[in-house]
This record gives structure tokens, sequence and C-alpha cells, in this order.
């Protein structure tokens, strides 16, 4: 990991111009109520650059040229007492080796240092409106400049904001994420199988939501990479539902779309699948047509494409399947170009994956039409949702069905990185009638 990070760093100088300062905070910690806080998690673009997982921080990249630039993190001090009651603090002794930093020095002194070390710099990279502290600092840190020209003090001429250029960084995935990212979608497909394994009637949602998460721990992945959303019958209409408290129907199909945080790196996987353990005849016509719309996904990503193109075929496969359901009706070249198929299939065909869940990286327009590269991860996630109050035959409402998977694209074509985890509606009930219950 270390290597990747001074690799990133090296590339964001190479974005930089000469004789500039590029500044980027740590996540605040979250007050829970009181004197209890959120479980920290870090700012995932300040952990790209550091992978230091503290608070009360900064690290700043100074070039001055091509040939010339360092790096310098502010963080916190050493302090034993404090660190009796929450917990380790690196300080900046060990920070220079464990975060490969040139100097470090305690948070606490950044207004007093700052101005020094931004002095005369005719740019400043920051990102604003991210972090009220962050915007503070940099505010003071500018007054202070402009208005010290008596003390030959002198404000960047351009506050330039590096999200575009770091975002687009992370698009493209290292050997080393690629790795973690693999065993992120391994752990999330074991947390599946468990939740089919276990599933049964008179259950609650809960009790499945507690099965994943279990898994998850169990495997090293402490927290999930979102909130987890398990929806049994119409509730897998509800595309984020989260409320999780519903019993189990016997008869019912449940929508699971979980996935694990391992390492900083995020799975995302959707299975849906029969409480009772077996697809009645209405459940598995719908599912089969997410599944031949998906597995078609699949097999034509690959580099040169883009989201949008494989997205138009995936849709004209599932209206041809609900034109034979006769749940849609009508001329389909007619019912695609008024999207008519919206009422049953809302969402998008995927989104970038990485250290956040919907990952950073530009999609050059609404309709998701860049071009995919080698090193790219993307999720591939068709589905439909047949609400109970849909205007269609009763047997097929309240069947919500969505089938996710995460993909490296590579040089030939692409990877999955969730395949563990069954999806054939035959692999599911040999899986699920060999349930430990």
């Amino acid at each position: 990991m270390t290597r990747d990070i001074i690799t990133r760093r090296k590339k964001m100088f190479n974005n930089m111009v000469d004789n500039s300062v590029a500044v980027f905070f740590a996540a605040p910690e979250v007050i829970r109520s009181n004197d209890t806080h959120y479980p920290y998690r870090q700012n995932s673009d300040f952990w790209y650059l550091t992978a230091f997982n503290e608070p009360e921080a900064a690290l700043l990249l100074v070039k001055e040229s091509a040939e010339q630039y360092q790096t310098i993190l502010f963080n916190r001090t050493k302090d034993p007492l404090i660190e009796t009651w929450t917990g380790y603090r690196l300080g900046q002794e060990a920070a220079l080796k464990t975060v490969s930093v040139d100097q470090a020095y305690p948070f606490d002194k950044i207004m007093d240092l700052l101005p020094e070390i931004i002095n005369g710099k005719c740019a400043l990279y920051h990102a604003s409106q991210l972090y009220q502290y962050a915007d503070n600092i940099i505010d003071n840190l500018m007054t202070t400049l402009r208005q010290g020209i008596r003390k030959n003090l002198h404000a960047p001429e351009s506050i330039i904001d590096w999200r575009s250029m770091l975002h687009n960084m992370r698009l493209f995935k290292s050997s080393n994420e690629i790795a973690i990212m693999r065993q992120a979608g391994r752990i999330t497909a074991l947390a599946h199988i468990r939740a089919m394994q276990q599933c049964k009637p008179d259950m609650y949602e809960y009790q499945l939501e507690a099965e994943i998460l279990h898994e998850f721990i169990k495997h090293g992945a402490r927290s999930p990479s979102y909130n987890t959303i398990v929806g049994s019958g119409n509730n897998g209409c509800i595309l984020h539902y989260e409320n999780n408290s519903e019993r189990l129907k016997n008869g019912d199909l449940v929508l699971i779309d979980a996935g694990c945080e391992f390492q900083s790196y995020a799975g995302d996987i959707t299975r849906t699948f029969p409480i009772n353990g077996k697809f009645n005849k209405q459940q598995k016509e719908i599912y089969d047509i997410v599944l031949r719309a998906q597995l078609k996904a699949i097999e034509l990503f690959r580099p040169g494409v883009s989201i949008k193109e494989i997205n138009d075929k995936v849709i004209r496969i599932m209206v041809e399947g609900l034109i034979a359901l006769n749940i849609m009706r009508g001329n389909i070249d007619e019912l695609i170009e008024q999207k008519a198929y919206t009422q049953f299939y809302m969402h998008g065909l995927g989104h970038w994956l990485g250290i956040d869940v919907h990952d950073v990286g530009d999609y050059k327009t609404v309709g998701r039409e860049r071009k995919l590269e080698a090193g790219m991860v993307i999720t591939v996630e068709p589905g439909l949702y047949i609400n109970k109050d849909a205007d269609v035959a009763k047997q097929y409402r309240g069947i919500g069905i969505r089938i996710e998977d995460n993909i490296l694209i590579t040089q030939n074509g692409n990877e999955v990185l969730t395949s563990d985890v069954p999806k054939l509606t035959h692999e599911i009930e040999t899986l699920m009638a060999k349930s430990s219950y």
C-alpha cells in the first residue's frame, strides 16, 4: 500500500503547477450524542493519499518544480492521558515513516505554520465546502496572507479544486487495490450465501441482516460499505429500503443488497431469492428476464464501450421479456422511445466502485457515456420492480428483483469479482435446500 500511496502523490504532483501547494483534510469526528461519537471513517480522498485513519489531520503536497517537492503532515500529538480514554495516536515522529512524509507537525500548530508554507505560492489546491473546519482554516490563511503585504506575505493568485484530478486517478485501480476488492467480493459473496442458507419463513428482515453482518465481521470486514437492504415482498420494490423490520412471508421473495467494506474498499452485491427456497412460476419468469439481461451485460462489458451502450441493450431485453408476459403492451421501439419501461426499471445499470460504494469519477453525461478502460471497476445491476399497485396481472404484483455483481474491466473484457454467490435459479434452490436450519 505504501508504494501505491507514493505513486498516487507523484501523479498529483505531476498534475500540479510549479510553485503550488495542495491541501487535503481528514474527516472530522461526528458526535452521536453528548460525548459519544459515530464510528470514525476517514475521508476517502485523504485515505487514498495517506492510509492514515485519524481525525484532526491535513496533508500538504508542496511543489516547487518538477524536480523539487515535499510532503507535510499535520496530525494530533501523542498524549498518554487522552490515549487512555480514546485510543492510540500516531504522533509526529512515527508519522514520518508510517505515513511516508518528509515532515510532520502538530495539528494545533497548523495556523502558525501554514502562512509560512504557502506564502508566495502561485496556486493553492483546496476542495471547498467539504468540511466547514477546513474552509475556516483556508479562509483565515488567505486573510492572513492578503493582509500581510507589509510583512512580505503574498497570497496565492488562484485557488483550484483538486477533486477532478484526484477522482479521475481513483477510477483506475492498481494491482493491490484489485486484490483487496477481490477479497471484498469474496467476503460479500459468503455473506449472501449465508443469508440464503439461513433464510426461512417467519424470520424478520433484520435477522437476515444480522446473518450478513456476522459473516462480514467473521472475515475481517468490520463494517458494511453502505446500509444493508433486506426487502421482502413488496419491500423489494423500494430501491433504498432500509427499515428491515418486516416478517418474511412464505411464498414471497426477498431482495438483499449488501456489501462489506474490507480494508477501506467496498463490495456491493444484490441477490433475490425465494423465502421458502422455491421460485414460483411468476417469480421465475421475472427473475429470468433480469438474469438474462445481466448475463448479456456482463458478456458485453469491455474497454471501449460505455455503461449507456450496454444499458440500452439491457432495456431492450427486459422490455421484450415484459411484452412476452403481457405486462407491457405495444410496439417495442415505441415503448423504449417513450421510456414506458421506467415504471418497472427506473435506475441505471451500474456505477463506479472503489473506496466508496458509489465511487467518485466522471461519467461524462447523465447517460453515462464515458468509454470504459482497463482498471475501472463497476457494478452491473439490472432490476425489475412490479409494485403491488401496478396495473398488471395480480400474480406479478409485489415482485421486486435485482441481480448485482462487481466487475473489473480488463484489457480483453472483464473479470467478475463476485461470482462466488449463485444467481441461477436452480443453483439458488439447491443451495437453500441444503440449509442448516
